[in-house]
């Protein structure tokens, strides 16, 4: 069985090598990332004359949902302690809550913590708006030779396959429930990471593997530019029922016309692109590390049930091509490792050979 394991290096003065905290260059991974993003969207922003847009409120929502995230897992670190350690103890209950935020939560960790989701939402931020010059860089469409592979390979079309097999009532509902999740696996993902991996060697891997996703997904966009069944082949999905993800389709599509007729003046950006999927991508990423890192068992087969399901839900409501989903897989498994080496972790089969010591300073922490 796979599982990750955290570097060895060897600590100034000591004989035996030492697990100490992430290696520095795992903190400047997720940054340096999101620097780079940023330069390039100001540049292509720059170029089409369309700047640095946030018309979905990334910055004021999102970003201070996974603040409100993170208080939350915050107070289920701290305040369990402290109850524990007041019990039976003269000291108050408020005395034990901030000796345990002390010793648990420095003003480095809490930096750190912050700086780090700054960062993501950055490269998230950015990802959107390089998402949206895709269709000025790249205007040509490659939906009717997709459509005409998957309908080669599978003898039809894998939604209609689907709709047939899984039934369009009550699958509808459960799998658009399932798609929509993943707007709040996110954010509830980065915070749990960040809060409950006391040295943030955890969390450093996941941020730098969801920025790794969005790198990625980037570039396969602009590779095979195309909508996805749903906007190319419409009436193969009129069957289906009025469904929150069926409405968030034509909102995105609304949004892109809108983009099409005045990139400039809209304000828009345009959400679509189908190869690869960052759906798939990223949850199966989420999935992946959980497996590694040997989290609650109940917590793997969760995420590996909530993987499986949006993947039958990109290709149910037209979202993604299999051949899409295939890539996302495909970038998810890079995103992991990439994301495993920056943040020194290395991926081996249980059992296997420590690995070999690394002189060096200690990490900040």
């Amino acid at each position: 069985m796979l599982v990750a394991r955290r570097t060895i290096r060897a600590t100034a003065g000591s004989p035996e090598p030492a697990l100490n905290g992430p290696p520095r260059p795992a903190f400047l991974a997720a940054p340096i990332i999101a620097v780079a993003m940023l330069v390039l969207t100001l540049w292509a922003g720059d170029k089409y004359g369309l700047g640095l847009r946030d018309p979905d409120g990334i910055i004021p929502r999102r970003l201070f949902l996974l603040l409100g995230i993170v208080m939350v897992f915050w107070a289920l670190d701290v305040f369990p302690r402290a109850i524990r350690a007041a019990y039976g103890s003269p000291r108050s209950v408020f005395a034990c809550i901030a000796d345990v935020a002390r010793e648990r939560w420095s003003l480095r960790r809490i930096g750190l913590v912050l700086g780090l989701i700054v960062t993501f939402y950055v490269t998230y931020l950015c990802y959107r708006n390089v998402k949206s010059y895709l269709p000025l860089v790249r205007p040509e469409l490659f939906d009717s030779q997709l459509l005409e592979l998957e309908r080669r390979a599978f003898g039809q079309d894998p939604a209609i396959f689907l709709h047939d097999l899984l039934g369009t009532g009550i699958a509808a509902h459960v799998l658009s429930t399932v798609y929509l999740l993943f707007l709040t696996f996110v954010p509830i993902s980065v915070g749990f990471s960040l809060v409950w991996s006391t040295n943030l060697a955890g969390g450093l891997w996941w941020v730098s593997v969801l920025s790794i996703n969005w790198v990625l997904g980037t570039v396969s966009y602009f590779l095979i530019p195309s909508m996805g069944p749903v906007f190319a082949a419409p009436e193969l999905f009129t069957v289906l029922p009025e469904t929150a993800t069926s409405g968030l389709q034509q909102t995105l599509l609304q949004h892109r016309e809108a983009f099409l007729r005045s990139p400039v003046g809209s304000g828009e950006l345009q959400s679509i692109a189908a190869f690869a999927s960052l759906h798939v991508a990223i949850v199966f990423s989420g999935a992946l590390v959980a497996q590694l890192l040997q989290i609650a068992r109940t917590a793997r087969i969760a995420l590996w049930v909530f993987f499986g399901l949006t993947l039958l839900a990109t290709v149910y409501f037209g979202w993604h091509y299999v051949v899409d989903d295939v890539a996302g897989l495909a970038i998810g498994l890079l995103a992991v490792y990439a994301g495993a080496r920056l943040t020194g972790w290395r991926i081996e089969w249980r059992g296997a050979r420590r690995a070999v010591p690394v002189t060096g300073a200690s990490p900040p922490g």
